[in-house]
């Protein structure tokens, strides 16, 4: 019946409509499953492991995630960008984009290894560190990622990522059988990457072209590395100011503390999955629209930014009301004190689809290269508001911080930078009108996307 419905309702659609709408499904289905396995798992893992060892597994995470904007280094948007713009070049894009992360990401190991002798780290927590390490590696295959979104088939993503789900709930599960030791599960986890990056080149292989296709353009590679230099720099303040709390909590209180914060986190999570989804989904579209008419560009961005903004509303108010159930009937007893962090960070949705909706109208309107500025106060905002109120507040206080940053770095710091403020005055309009755009989506309907 299921399948027959949606059958029929394609069968009323145009091409670009269907493509989108099958593009959306997989890129739901997708998520939906990493959602529950990582739920599943992730539960029954952070039981077994107790708050202080899972805050330190999350801890490692944390502090390798700070790095891992320089293996990345900031292409992702800007590689979705030159794919739909020239979608003749993929091969010469892929393989440039390729080199230029591999060879950060060798980069990024390295400066991990020194800021462990640095810190000196006692041997435990840097062995494991290093470990988890090897994922700035996997990172050089999100090119082949970013490529099938540019051409709306998520379909492969989804099943690489499926596979990479069912093997990697597998082992955890056997390592919980086993009452495996924390540093197995820090291996099976950086494995996970590994599965899923295997996964992105074996559909790239069978479903696009082989490798030995692949050619390095030194003028491509100057162009790509000029284009995400400034949103390195601004990736850089954002992957800071969304991990430090973590770190700093470790520092400052302790593993355990962690363990609650990073409870809430999963959760957050999970529930930002739908803004995400429908930003990377519709960005292509807008892409293209403005390279045909301006005057609709403009009529769609700011129904794209309302749309986003007004899921994110209705999906922080669900979260926050439900929040101690959420705990209590998945973490258990122990984790309850993660319950305030949840009904504080649950809004971080909004502050979210407000600053990537931004960040993807600034890399098409090519006036990125000042995000870095919205970001770096993000950033003093974030590890400034933390020295304060973590001594005073704990936990609690760092997901206040938590939301004080987003909405510092995604919307008032549009309003500071004048080049930006524009899209402050159509955050504005979605946040006090946006809800209105929702009844023009019938209106809409008619028109080519």
């Amino acid at each position: 019946m299921f399948k027959l419905l949606v059958g029929n309702y394609l069968l009323n659609l145009s091409d670009t409509k269907k493509r989108v709408f099958l593009n959306v499904f997989w890129a739901i289905l997708g998520k939906v499953a990493n959602m529950l396995g990582a739920l599943f798992v992730g539960i029954l893992v952070a039981r077994y492991l107790g708050p202080s060892d899972y805050g330190l597994m999350n801890y490692v995470i944390s502090y390798v995630s700070i790095f891992l904007i320089i293996s990345s280094f900031g292409l992702d948007d800007i590689e979705i960008r030159e794919f739909s713009r020239n979608p003749k070049e993929y091969q010469t894009i892929i393989s440039t984009a390729f080199c230029i992360r591999f060879c950060f990401a060798l980069v990024a190991y390295i400066l991990i290894g020194i800021s462990l002798l640095i810190y000196k780290t006692d041997l435990f927590t840097s062995t494991i560190i290093l470990i988890y390490a090897v994922t700035v590696f996997s990172n050089c295959f999100n090119v082949i990622r970013n490529y099938f979104t540019s051409i709306l088939q998520n379909e492969y993503i989804v099943k690489s990522e499926l596979f990479r789900i069912i093997i990697g709930a597998f082992l955890k599960i056997i390592l919980l059988w086993y009452k495996a030791p924390l540093e197995y599960f820090i291996i099976a986890t950086m494995f996970d990457t590994v599965l899923v990056s295997g996964g992105y080149f074996l559909s790239y292989y069978r479903k696009i072209g082989k490798v030995s296709y692949w050619n390095f353009n030194k003028k491509i590679a100057f162009f790509l590395i000029k284009e995400s230099f400034p949103l390195v720099l601004s990736g850089a303040a954002v992957v800071i100011y969304q991990r430090i709390d973590q770190v700093m909590i470790k520092n400052m209180i302790d593993n355990e503390s962690v363990g609650y914060f990073a409870t809430a986190g999963r959760f957050l999570d999970i529930i930002l999955f739908l803004p995400m989804i429908l930003v990377q989904t519709i960005t292509p579209l807008l892409v293209r629209v403005k390279e045909k008419n301006i005057v609709e560009y403009e009529e769609k961005k700011i129904l794209f930014v309302s749309i986003v903004v007004w899921i994110s509303i209705v999906i922080a108010i669900s979260v926050s009301l439900i929040s101690y159930w959420l705990i209590y009937y998945t973490y258990g007893e122990k984790y309850l004190a993660a319950v305030p962090v949840l009904q504080i960070m649950s809004w971080k949705t909004v502050g979210m689809a407000l600053s990537v909706c931004s960040g993807q109208i600034m890399i098409m309107e090519h006036i990125q290269k000042w995000a870095v500025i919205r970001n770096i106060i993000g950033c003093c905002v974030c590890v400034c508001g933390n020295l304060l109120l973590i001594p005073v507040c704990g936990i609690v206080g760092s997901a206040w911080v938590t939301i004080i940053t987003i909405f510092f770095a995604g919307f008032f710091s549009c309003f500071l930078i004048p080049v930006y403020r524009p899209i402050f005055f159509i955050e504005v309009k979605a946040i006090l009108k946006g809800w209105k755009e929702l009844f023009r989506l019938k209106e809409l309907r008619g028109k080519s996307i």
